[in-house]
């Protein structure tokens, strides 16, 4: 985990990598669990039989899902030190590039785009790429806000 020692440490490393996730494997019972949380139950998400026969041979995740793994894949990737609190602000842009079959494994990698200040902190713009083990492309591209209070 790459530590900041406040914000203007954080601010000096705009445009670097600033570190990538361990590997997280999405399996089918996360699949059904978020299918069934968002009740969007598509074949190709959770009819393992049918999706076999389907154009990517398996299931997959939904794109969704996959963006709401930011916050857990990317939490051991840097902390700042110094501020009170961070809250997520949005996003402004995400592409889903390549479906996530069934059992692949998947890491985010994050470069920091920018830091502007707000009333009370920062914001944080970070381009993620949440990478597929062994795949060529990556499953999604997303543009995070994030802000921190000091």
């Amino acid at each position: 985990m790459r530590v900041f020692n406040g914000v203007d440490e954080l601010r000096a490393a705009v445009g670097e990598t600033i570190g990538e996730s361990e590997w997280f494997t999405v399996d089918q019972s996360r699949i059904d669990g978020f299918a069934d949380a968002t009740d969007d139950h598509q074949w190709i998400h959770v009819d393992v039989d049918k999706a076999a026969d389907g154009p990517f041979g398996t299931t997959i995740a939904h794109g969704f899902l996959t963006l709401s793994l930011l916050p857990s894949l990317l939490k051991d990737v840097y902390s700042i030190e110094g501020t009170k609190m961070g809250i997520n602000y949005g996003l402004n842009r995400v592409r889903f590039t390549s479906p996530v079959p069934v059992g692949s494994k998947v890491r985010g990698v994050v470069e920091l785009a920018d830091v502007s200040d707000v009333a009370g902190g920062v914001q944080i713009t970070t381009k993620v790429t949440v990478e597929i083990e062994g795949a060529e492309r990556p499953a999604l591209v997303a543009e995070w806000l994030t802000r921190q209070y000091v």
